[in-house]
Formats: C-alpha cells, structure tokens, sequence
C-alpha cells in the first residue's frame, strides 16, 4: 500500500499510529507548522525531513507507527531513481568541526585543497579523494598517517623511516612505515595526554546477564595493564616466545585481558569463535600450529549453558587453559595436561613483580594476530594481522564514527572475528571506554547494560535489531547518549533501520562493508556527510576503487553504475600474505591494470546511486565474503547450529 503523503496525515492518523486524541492533537498542529512553510512538500522532501528531524518532532518514546507513518508519508513520492536514496540524518556544520577529522581538515584542507577547501562537510569528499589518490607521491599521506599515530597514542620504539616506501615493486601495496618497532599492546595500555588516556581512567566496563540491576562494574587503565601483566607473565611460564595462542571464547573482560597479553608478550593470537563447532576448532588450531587454547567450562545465555570446553577437547589435544563461565570453580572436570585459569595465574605468583611485564618489541610488520576467513569452501584462508592492521582498524573508527576520548563504545561480538579486534583497538588507541555485556545481546539486560553504562557508538547486526525491534524488548529505556550506531553483517533493512536511529533521536547509523585482509572497510558512512538508511555513503579515508564492468574496464568515477569493486593496492593495514594460500593468487591474478595500478580483488558487487551512495548487491562468484567484516558469524547463534550470514544478490 502507497504511504500517504505527510500533508494529508490527519489527526485520525495518528491516533491510528498510537496517540491519545489530546496528544494526537498536539502532535499535527506541531506537524503542519514544520511544513506550512513548504508549497509543495513532495518536490521538497528532503527539506521537510530535515525541517522535522531538527525540530525534535519525532521522540524515542513514540510508537513506531508513528515514526513510519511521518517518514514515509515525507518520502512518498520521492523517485529514488533520480534522487538518489532518501536522507534521514544531516551533519551539522558547527558540530563537524569539533569532529577528529574535522578538526583535521580545517588545519590540513586549506593548505592541500587550496581555494577548494570550504568546511569538513562540503570538503568531505574532495578531501576523500586526496586521501586515495597517488598515495606515494601524495603529500596527504605524509601529513595524515603521522597525525593519526598521535591521535592514536601509537608509540615506536624505533620510528618508521618514512611512512610509505614504494620501491619495491613486488609489494603492491607498498611497504608502510619501514624500520618501525613497538608493541601495539603497549600503545593500548600506557597513560598519554593526548589523546587523554590517565591511569585513573576507567578503560572496561561491563555487566552479567541476569545483575540487570546491579551497578556497572568497571576497571581503570592502572588496573586494566596490570591485570595484562600479569598475563603475559603466566604466559611466559607456559609457553615459547612466538607460539600462536588461540581464544575460544565470548568476548569477555578477560578475553579482552588474555588477547593484549599475549601481544603484550610476543606472542600471536589466533581468533576463533565461540560458536564453532569441533571441527572447525581443529582446523583452525591446526593451520595456526596453535600451542595453546584459552577457552570457558560453558557459555551461559539466557539462564543455560552450553558446552565449549567439551568442544575444544574434541578438537585437539592442544593443551587448554579453562575459565569459569560462573563463579570461580570449574563446572566441569578437565583433561590432566590442561589448566583452570587460577592455577595458570598463579604461575607469576612467585615472581618479584607479577604485575609487571616489559614489553616484547618488533618490527611493526611482525604477525600479531591470525584471523580467519569464513571458510565455505575448504580450509579457512588464515589472514595475519600485524601492528599495521590495528592501527588502521582503530583509525577508521576516529575518521568515520568519530569515537574520541571519553566516549563508550559497546559492540556485542567475539574476539573470533574481525569486528572484535576492531572494537578492541578503536577503544583502547583512542581513549575511549570499552562496554561489553556478559551474555546475549538479544533480550532487555543488553538494552538496560546500553543506558546503564552511558554508550555513545553502539555497534550492531541488522538481525539484532530486527529482533529488538519485533520484541519491544527495549521499549522505555533511554538510549538518548548514543552519538551514532554501526552496522555491518548484512544487508540493512530500512525500516528496522528507522526504527533503531529513531531510539537515539535519529543518529546516524553508520554503514560498514570491508574484510578481514583489508584489517578495515572500503566503504562506510560519515559523521561528516548526509545519511541514507541502508546505504554507504564513501569509500573510507585513503581507500581507493573503481566499479569495474563485465570486461573489466572501469566506469567514469561518480557515475551511477552495477559491478564488480577493484580497490587500489595501496591500502595501509591490508595483508600482503596469506599463510595458507597464495596471496598473489587469491587477491591480484586475474584483476585488470588501472591508472598502471593492478587492482585488488574484493569479490563484492555494488551498486553506486545518484548522488554518491553505494550498496552491496552480492559477491561475483556468488559465494560467500572471504573477508569477514560483511559476513562473519556472530556470537548469536544457537547452540550446536552456526548461521553465515551474507549480502543477498539483488
């Protein structure tokens, strides 16, 4: 049925929408005054929108027919064919300025742009595009990556002896930042003035389902680094400098814990889900030479438990070291080589100084991280993750979602997939406060965690909130902190979309396609640019592609188009190696030259719309993404049974 137009909704309306007669009353006098000033509010539809979205007119404790009813009697007649999609967010320009890329661009934009810089929000794109375009002889790329490891707190132990070496012309990508040494850990737990970061500064803070209404417990960064510590010492008792370590388990404070510590300690992390089965366990300890797994007796969800440690048991004789998923003692009897988590801490107990650790330093290439790709077809891809990688995870965070110090960012994952080191790293490189929630993200506890604890980025999956909003589960809590949500897992309905910007008061919901090898996206929303629900609205900072059509030749760029993305090679943070494949093979063979540039394979299929938006249609060879941002199976799930989920084609 068509919406009717928002000029004719009458009071019958919306008391029809679930308005009491008085407040429905009040509601359309306050409506026809926000549009009185329109002569025709069809051909102006984006203006009305904006006019009522400023004014507050929709409110989070409206029912949602309300919400449905105004929006899309605002956009009945949009022609989205010739509009583009339809906007229902709007950066503002005082506001953008006090953004981290916006504070950037009105420093750097008038010296690189010239008289073509105006403000971020008008230069967004320009600026975008200066970012992407040469990077080697891009005078951009020398001011903008130096200026975030500042804003990111990232410290060398030797520095870089530039930020981009092309000579070698065997690395399509070319090699950053050449002779750096740190410990990406270390940059994640050390006090700094900028960005503001003190060991009194809470850095986690977390709750268990079913203590809905027990205070938020939290841990400062003083505490936070030595409970690290002292991890890495117990580590160093158990294991050899250099073996992989694998995490099986929710995304816990400790899994948090354990995961900087064995960076901390030169160790590698090796990323597997919680929702896997035996299986996939193996394989993935198998193709890692994984020396050790870090897993829980259970998972509890929703008052059960269900097994993991059993799980891991039947996929390896690795040996184990096992959490309590309740409590301190163990649910269950463990295998004699393995370890309860107290007795593998109280291997620093003897130590001087348990909760001190000197940091393992490398250069900034060094494998820090094994992630895998979904794996439809054959073993997993293993995609290594260096220092690289998480810094450019953590500054697509800074640039697109402007998470900054102070802020809480909460976002229910798993440290299995990518998503969970992204959140990891944009939290603890930025200042800002890490919210994990103990248990299933589906039901109201997740919803109160979300108000009680004052998040501000909350991170989701569209079948989360298709959930939440098909329940009511979050009905009168207050989410007004949030400053924007992202999405990624799936394509994005647009009406469960409306729904979950309209509990914030219509932030903006920031849209996120990319992979695991790229450590990131290539395309994304801004805070600095109008947003559409269900749509991308730019390729990220200093990403570069075409859309390519069914020869391979590139479409002119901003022209509405279908096909196949080829990204520009030159991508810090993206893998240059696979450790189970050929990278070569896998990701350039096969991929047309442009601009003396051969393209890196992505796989994904998208759509570019009048006026610059873009949307995933479906992956070219009509398989699953191997990347892991745009498709991974997340921590929901049920138990015994794992749900991929992808981007449909069409």
């Amino acid at each position: 049925m068509r919406s009717k137009s928002v000029s004719k909704i009458g009071v019958e309306d919306i008391i029809g929408a679930g308005l009491t007669i008085q407040e429905a009353q009040t509601f359309h006098a306050k409506l026809k005054l926000a549009i009185e000033s329109f002569d025709i509010p069809a051909k102006n539809a984006k203006e009305v929108w904006r006019k009522i979205w400023t004014e507050k007119l929709l409110e989070p404790t409206h029912p949602h027919a309300l919400h449905q009813l105004v929006y899309y009697g605002v956009y009945a007649n949009w022609d989205s064919v010739s509009n583009g999609p339809p906007l229902y967010w709007f950066p503002s320009k005082s506001e953008s300025k006090q953004t981290n890329l916006g504070r950037i661009m009105e420093v750097h934009g008038p010296k690189l742009l010239g008289e073509s810089y105006q403000d971020p929000i008008t230069s967004f794109s320009l600026f975008q595009e200066f970012s992407a375009r040469h990077p080697e002889a891009n005078a951009l790329t020398k001011i903008y990556w130096p200026i975030l490891l500042k804003e990111l707190s990232v410290i060398f132990r030797e520095d870089p002896k530039c930020t981009l070496d092309t000579t070698d012309k065997s690395r399509h990508g070319g090699t950053w930042m050449p002779g750096a040494v740190l410990n990406i850990a270390e940059c994640c737990l050390l006090p700094t003035i900028h960005p503001r970061k003190q060991d009194d500064s809470v850095v986690i803070t977390w709750r268990g389902e079913g203590y809905d209404d027990a205070p938020v417990n939290h841990l400062t960064l003083k505490e936070f680094r030595e409970n690290v510590m002292k991890v890495a010492n117990a580590l160093d008792a158990a294991f050899s400098k250099g073996d992989a370590i694998a995490i099986d388990m929710p995304m816990t404070v400790n899994a948090v814990i354990i995961y900087l510590a064995i960076v901390l300690g030169g160790f590698i992390v090796v990323s597997i889900p919680d929702s896997f089965a035996a299986k996939e366990i193996a394989t993935r300890l198998r193709v890692s030479n994984a020396k050790g797994i870090f897993t829980q007796d259970f998972i509890v969800r929703g008052g059960r438990k269900f097994p993991l440690y059993s799980r891991v048991v039947e996929a390896s004789q690795c040996k184990a070291i096992v959490l309590s998923a309740i409590g301190k003692d163990l649910g269950l009897q463990i295998r004699e080589h393995d370890s309860s988590w107290e007795d593998f801490l109280s291997c620093a107990d003897n130590l001087p100084r348990p909760n001190y650790y000197y940091p393992v330093y490398q250069p900034i290439e060094a494998v820090s991280n094994i992630l895998f790709s979904s794996g439809t077809t054959g073993d997993p891809k293993a995609i290594p993750w260096t220092s690289l990688s998480s810094f450019r995870a953590a500054s697509e965070s800074w640039a697109h979602n402007d998470i900054q110090p102070e802020d809480v960012y909460c976002w229910p994952t798993s440290l299995g997939w990518v998503v969970g080191p992204i959140v990891l790293y944009s939290c603890f490189l930025t200042g800002a406060t890490l919210a994990l929630y103990h248990g299933s993200p589906l039901g109201r506890g997740f919803g109160k965690f979300v108000q009680d604890a004052g998040v501000t980025h909350l991170g989701t999956v569209p079948s989360i909130v298709k959930t939440w909003k098909s329940t009511r589960c979050m009905d009168g809590l207050n989410w007004t902190k949030i400053k924007s949500f992202a999405s990624s897992g799936e394509a994005s309905n647009v009406d469960d979309d409306l729904w979950l910007s309209s509990r914030a008061s219509y932030k903006p919901i920031i849209e996120i396609c990319g992979g695991t090898e790229l450590a990131s996206s290539y395309i994304q929303g801004s805070v600095l640019q109008p947003q559409a629900f269900g749509a991308f609205s730019t390729p990220s900072m200093t990403t570069g592609f075409v859309i390519l059509d069914d020869r391979g030749i590139a479409y002119p760029n901003n022209e509405p188009c279908v096909g196949e993305v080829g990204l520009f090679p030159v991508h810090l943070g993206a893998t240059d190696r696979l450790l189970n494949a050929d990278h070569e093979e896998v990701y350039f063979k096969g991929m047309p030259i442009y601009n003396g540039m051969n393209l890196r394979r992505h796989g994904d299929i998208i759509k570019r719309t009048v006026g610059g938006f873009y949307v995933v249609q479906g992956r070219a060879d009509d398989t699953m993404n191997l990347g892991g941002i745009k498709v991974f199976i997340f921590s929901l799930h049920s138990f015994g049974k794992s749900y991929i989920i992808a981007r449909p084609k069409g």
